[in-house]
């Protein structure tokens, strides 16, 4: 081990930095729908030899000794960023003589974008270095710190964390409720990196050893919640699932919509005397303004039964003419055809549901690449929406669901976590996997089952442990019957974000306090 850390470390010019990036695009294979984490123990000791190799001339000015390890870590970003996320472009293709030009942009342009954020960790924990286990801790910290930056700057998009590769299966997602994807970002660089320690024997002990303490504690407390997780919920709810996978290229085609609007009827409709009690359509299932179209709400008020709700994406308007703003929306709708509620999303993709700097833009040919009425306008704040039999339902759309801790902890005020999505856009390419997978984490972050309605798949429930209960694959048209458990789980730790946040901290202390150790060494 320490006659190849020893060549990786000396490498230099093109050699490292093409090992850098191949080292981040194996650790995408940690990612769904591969699941293959043994690969991140490969990429990150590599990345902490190019690391120890990045050494500066004594005197250099602050930025010409954070420029190296920077582009290191930036090249691992983008080899790792462009191997999980090179699905985005696969959108561009479906009007492709609008913007097969932009493919280059959403396939290289935003892997490249992210990646600074891994730039800056490597940078940050390469300027607090030491020999020991202690650049394995805060190279942890620094990550850790990355990730939570992700989840706000630029809009915000913390998809593919680097944690998610130690949570494969529902047995192992369970340690989020206690420390929160922050903690598991941090402690998943920690013990991924620690192979790196093999090469030498200072903080060989202590580094090892903490790592496989804390893998141990990780796949121990994950068992046994998952072992104690047969016992009845005291309540259930039937639900019915609609994935029509209405082709992409035909969603807003006029001559399309009734043809889609009565596609989606027919799948709802049950000819059981007790149907489901609610029925469930994906993000902008209804093809056109239901409160323009009053006949459209008369043949849902025939289709849904005493005590059903429809939750449904649809598009909703407020204003009219040039003040009217559109928002994608959740609505609800009971028996008699009447819309008692709604929620707007909050969190709409730019370039995608809006177009930032429009103005400017518009000028160079820029516009949306979803087709639909108009730009989207956010929403305020969200809230349950309580269903005929007083369950409470809090409505994610789409990539919402991607951010850590938004559904709640313990406290949630929610029965049922709802996610409605068209995922149609990606095709069978890893991103509908790894947009379930963040859905799954969600559910098992809050304590509470989440169902999931996609266009095109992956529709499915999952239990308040993270647990499949039935799902429909990507391609599959049908309505997937579930019934649900309605469960509220209890986390160890009330506030696990702050546990996380603690966990960032003392690895840091830990790193700084081994770098000054380091160079009284050397002085």
């Amino acid at each position: 081990m320490e006659h190849l850390a020893g060549k990786v470390i000396l490498l230099s010019g093109w050699r490292r930095a093409l090992l850098a990036f191949a080292a981040g695009g194996f650790c995408a294979l940690g990612q769904p729908p591969y699941d293959f984490p043994a690969a991140c123990f490969i990429a990150f000791p590599i990345l902490v030899w190019l690391l120890d190799g990045a050494a500066t001339v004594p005197g250099h000015s602050i930025l010409r000794r954070l420029a190296l390890p920077f582009l290191i870590g930036w090249l691992f970003g983008f080899g790792y960023f462009l191997a999980g996320l090179w699905w985005i472009g696969n959108a561009l293709l479906v009007e492709a003589d609008l913007f097969a030009w932009a493919l280059p942009l959403a396939s290289l342009g935003l892997p490249a974008l992210i990646a600074i954020f891994y730039g800056a960790a490597a940078a940050f924990a390469r300027l607090i270095w030491s020999d020991g286990a202690g650049r394995i801790a805060m190279l942890a910290a620094a990550f850790g710190l990355s990730e939570w930056l992700r989840t706000f700057i630029l809009t915000g998009f913390p998809w593919n964390a680097i944690g998610q590769p130690v949570m494969p299966v529902p047995s192992l997602m369970q340690s989020v409720g206690i420390v929160g994807m922050i903690g598991i970002n941090t402690l998943a660089v920690f013990v991924f990196a620690a192979p790196a320690l093999l090469a030498s024997t200072r903080g060989l002990r202590a580094g090892c050893g903490l790592a496989a303490l804390i893998a141990a504690l990780h796949i121990g407390y994950g068992y046994m919640r998952i072992a104690g997780a047969d016992a009845p919920a005291d309540k259930s709810i039937q639900v019915r699932l609609v994935q029509p996978s209405v082709n992409q290229g035909e969603k807003w085609d006029e001559e399309m919509r009734d043809h889609i609007f009565e596609t989606y009827l027919d799948l709802s409709r049950t000819t059981e005397d007790s149907g489901p009690s609610l029925i469930v359509w994906p993000e902008t299932a209804v093809p056109f303004i239901l409160s323009q179209q009053p006949e459209a709400l008369v043949a849902l008020g025939e289709l849904i039964g005493d005590r059903q709700d429809l939750l449904a994406g649809a598009v909703r308007i407020e204003g009219s003419g040039t003040d009217a703003r559109f928002y994608n929306s959740v609505v609800a709708i009971n028996s008699g055809g009447e819309i008692f509620d709604a929620v707007d999303k909050i969190r709409l993709v730019p370039f995608g549901e809006y177009l930032p700097l429009a103005d400017l833009l518009s000028n160079f040919g820029m516009r949306r690449l979803v087709e639909s009425v108009s730009d989207f306008s956010p929403g305020g704040q969200r809230h349950p929406i309580i269903l005929s039999d007083d369950i409470k339902v809090l409505p994610f759309i789409c990539y919402e669901i991607i951010f850590p801790g938004i559904a709640g902890y313990s406290d949630a005020d929610s029965d049922l976590i709802l996610n409605i999505t068209n995922d149609a856009w990606f095709g069978d390419t890893p991103g509908p996997y790894q947009h379930f997978r963040q859905a799954q984490i969600r559910a098992v972050e809050a304590g509470r089952p989440l169902i999931r309605s996609a266009n095109n798949g992956i529709s499915g429930a999952v239990d308040a442990y993270g647990r499949v209960i039935d799902a429909y694959g990507i391609d599959a048209v049908g309505a997937l019957d579930v019934t649900v458990p309605l469960q509220r789980l209890q986390p160890m730790v009330k506030h696990p974000d702050l546990l996380g946040a603690a966990i960032v901290a003392v690895f840091g202390v830990w790193g700084a306090a081994s770098s000054l150790a380091s160079r009284r060494r050397f002085d």
